[in-house]
């Protein structure tokens, strides 16, 4: 079978690392290493996490916000020449004036509304303000009952530095006072204060994630010193994933929310890999490997199915910088940095750590060889193959059942119901919902370039505008000759009309129904922009902004990413798999047994956040869409996830089929030997997110949920039955590859299977052919 440390197959092909080099495998080689200076990476891990700390100390006075807006798209050119030719963009906050009595047309009351307005506008970082007393008594920023009134405002600046000075501004001018209440209120409040509640929920999980996760792998290990080096190497990625964006954010924008996902994958992938990792060399304990040796083959075998699974993680929340939306890149860069810095402990400080530690986080009883596993684990497996259809089809129906809700998924744009019920700018935003009969700070800008704004060209200018009255949802229309409502004229211009004058160009400002901006705001923009272009204008003559319309290109550059970014995480995915595997059958089996996995987590958002059951007990206001940037972050990340534990299972099996050829036996086996694991792992890992589902952001609360949801099914049902199922209907075919392929596994597969294992499997993939 074998002659110098060399496979059959090798002396007769010649081909691949292992047939020309009598040395151990590398990463074997590396465990022998770190095993002999054990002190020495030791302090590199404990210099590493010194660094860290003082840079993640500082990582959050760095990371900035983001708007839901699509650099370079239409809108947010508009909102630059609107600025830049009109000295206006478009309003993020407002104050709400509510009289104590009579109305707000009360003298008393508009003259100290104004100076409230102009005290407003001297403030740092406030670039305009307008009112209802200011704008000619617009009945868009009067409420019906004529109590209430606002003073809206944009902010100048990055929004970072817009929403740090409302940080100041918005208690300060929160006020009871004798003639009236403010309130403050608008965009960039409502994300504020999400922004605000997301720090208060990252450190609300850090208290109880970090001695939840403690008393869960206590519970597993049975040994303090397992459990506790475990942890070391969650919070080693924690902290320095921190310390990397903290870095990153010197040279791109990173967004604070990104430190949520970097604190729950952390502590989940460093849990993950070091588990396997301590298993392992339990495992290699129990053989009575001298320890030096027990760490050497540890990492020689656990240490690769760490780096496949990282590879695996790694891809999939890369593929977020396709996107061109800081708010999401930001999430790569915290993903990619988890996954090299739990790698990065799992392989050089955890090793060592182990060489140092030695029998102490041993599994207690007496060491020698390990018997056949028959668990819990091994049973089950055996069950579903001998009986695969009498066990599958229930499985796959519930399954199916529980993806079901997918099917009626609606994308929408988030809105200020994202907060808990009594939070300040949610009251502010339902009391305009309920008393006012349009959004004036939700206005659809339009700009008609090459129409110069002057009295020459009034009837042109008067005529678009009349046009765009008369469009249904559209509640009213101002423009440079007055304003208008459902084809008619409703006031004459005064002075706050000169806004939409400029030498060059003109501009109208499109003031939407409440019900045409909750409900096709693709169909109203394109409406508005049809009907403001008129006959034979060209496409660049008309151009369209404001919030709605940034919302709109936000998600209209999503959707059109998507396939891109979808498709390559499967196909590198697909890639990664082959190359450990040499099969083409068990990748598709995996992307298959996957997207099974990420239905149920869709299907659970649909059915809990879009139609709104549960909503009562999980303390949320449904809007009856969702928005897509958080349901495609949770797809790379439960997809990279999903193969994560594909991996370290596949790992095992295919060890044990390179050594029997025994597809059944090599089943049961590798799920007896990582099943427990998985299963450990994704309790952890289910807990970790499971903190954000009490989250008062609704973003948070959908990211905690869903992927709960993902993990505790792939751990089971996927794990436990499909695979099992699946594999024994597929056989000997499950290591098939066509033979060109074959030869690429041969000379570029990633493997530090031990040479004669190989021969096993090239026979058995041959029979199939």
């Amino acid at each position: 079978m074998q002659r110098n440390g060399r496979s059959r197959q090798d002396q007769e092909h010649g081909e691949g690392v292992l047939a020309t080099d009598d040395r151990p495998p590398a990463l074997r080689r590396w465990g022998h290493f770190t095993a002999a200076r054990p002190r020495l990476m030791i302090w590199a891990g404990v210099l590493l996490t010194v660094a860290g700390l003082v840079l993640a100390a500082g990582a959050m006075d760095r990371l900035v916000l983001s708007r839901f807006e699509s650099p370079g798209s239409e809108s947010v050119k508009t909102r630059a020449v609107l600025e830049k030719e009109f000295g206006g963009g478009t309003p993020s906050v407002l104050l709400m004036v509510t009289a104590r009595q009579g109305t707000v047309d009360d003298a008393p009351v508009a003259a100290a509304a104004r100076e409230l307005e102009e005290e407003l506008a001297l403030r740092d970082g406030v670039a305009d303000v307008a009112s209802y007393w200011s704008r000619d008594g617009s009945p868009t920023l009067r409420g019906r009952d004529g109590k209430q009134a606002l003073i809206i405002a944009g902010m100048g600046g990055t929004v970072t530095e817009a929403r740090t000075e409302l940080a100041t501004i918005s208690p300060e001018f929160t006020r009871d006072e004798e003639l009236f209440t403010v309130r403050v209120g608008g965009g960039d409040e409502i994300f504020r204060q999400v922004a605000e509640q997301s720090r208060q929920d990252f450190l609300r999980a850090e208290m109880i994630v970090f001695p939840l996760v403690l008393l869960l792998l206590f519970a597993i290990y049975r040994r303090f010193a397992a459990a506790a080096l475990t942890l070391g190497m969650g919070l080693f990625s924690v902290i320095t994933t921190l310390a990397l964006m903290h870095l990153a954010a010197y040279v791109t924008e990173v967004s604070t929310f990104a430190a949520n996902l970097a604190l729950v994958m952390g502590i989940g992938l460093g849990v993950d890999y070091s588990l396997f990792v301590i298993n392992r060399f339990r495992e290699e304990l129990r053989l009575r490997r001298p320890v030096p040796e027990a760490v050497a083959y540890t990492v020689g075998s656990a240490g690769r199915t760490v780096t496949f699974s990282g590879l695996t993680v790694l891809v999939s929340l890369s593929c977020l910088l396709l996107f061109p939306f800081p708010f999401l890149r930001s999430f790569a860069y915290a993903g990619v940095g988890t996954v090299l810095t739990s790698v990065f402990a799992a392989l050089v400080i955890l090793p060592a750590a182990l060489a140092r530690l030695g029998h102490r986080v041993a599994r207690k009883g007496p060491a020698g060889k390990s018997r056949t596993p028959e668990g819990w684990w091994h049973r089950t497996a055996l069950r579903m193959m001998r009986h695969p259809l009498r066990y599958g089809v229930p499985a796959l129906a519930v399954l199916l059942a529980l993806a079901a809700p997918v099917l009626g998924l609606t994308f929408g744009t988030p809105d200020e119901r994202v907060l808990p019920e009594g939070v300040s700018s949610r009251v502010v935003q339902q009391e305009i919902r309920d008393n006012f009969a349009a959004e004036e700070m939700d206005a659809v800008q339009v700009l008609r370039r090459g129409l110069p704004g002057t009295a020459a060209n009034s009837a042109e200018i008067e005529a678009t505008a009349l046009a765009l009255s008369r469009i249904p949802e559209v509640h009213q229309v101002d423009a440079l000759t007055g304003s208008y409502a459902d084809g008619g004229s409703i006031a004459e211009p005064g002075a706050a009309a000169e806004r939409f004058g400029h030498e060059e160009d003109t501009w109208y400002s499109v003031v939407a129904t409440h019900e045409g901006l909750n409900h096709d705001v693709d169909r109203l923009l394109s409406d508005i922009r049809k009907t403001a272009a008129g006959e034979g204008e060209g496409p660049d003559q008309v151009r369209i902004g404001g919030y709605p319309a940034e919302l709109a290109d936000f998600r209209a550059q999503l959707v059109d990413r998507l396939p891109l970014v979808l498709g390559l995480v499967l196909a590198v995915t697909f890639l990664v798999l082959f190359l450990m595997t040499g099969s083409l059958v068990l990748p598709a089996k995996a992307t298959l047994l996957n997207a099974l996995s990420l239905g149920v987590m869709f299907g659970a958002l649909v059915w809990i956040f879009q139609e709104g059951n549960l909503s009562g007990l999980l303390g949320f206001t449904p809007t009856g869409t969702i928005e897509p940037s958080i349901p495609i972050l949770m797809f790379c990340v439960a997809f990279g996830l999903s193969m994560d534990y594909e991996v370290l299972m596949l790992s095992r099996i295919k060890e044990e089929y390179d050594r029997t050829g025994d597809t059944l036996g090599a089943v049961a086996t590798g799920l007896e030997r990582s099943g427990p694991l998985i299963t450990s792992a994704a309790v952890i890992m289910a807990a970790s997110f499971a903190t954000y589902a009490s989250s008062g952001v609704v973003f948070l609360k959908m990211l905690g949920l869903g992927m709960v949801a993902v993990i505790l099914i792939d751990a089971t049902l996927i794990r436990a039955v499909l695979v099992p199922v699946v594999m024994r209907l597929a056989g000997r075919a499950n290591w098939w590859a066509p033979k060109p392929l074959r030869a690429v596994h041969r000379r570029w597969g990633l493997s530090e299977t031990e040479p004669a294992a190989t021969e096993t499997a090239e026979a058995a993939g041959a029979a199939v052919r």
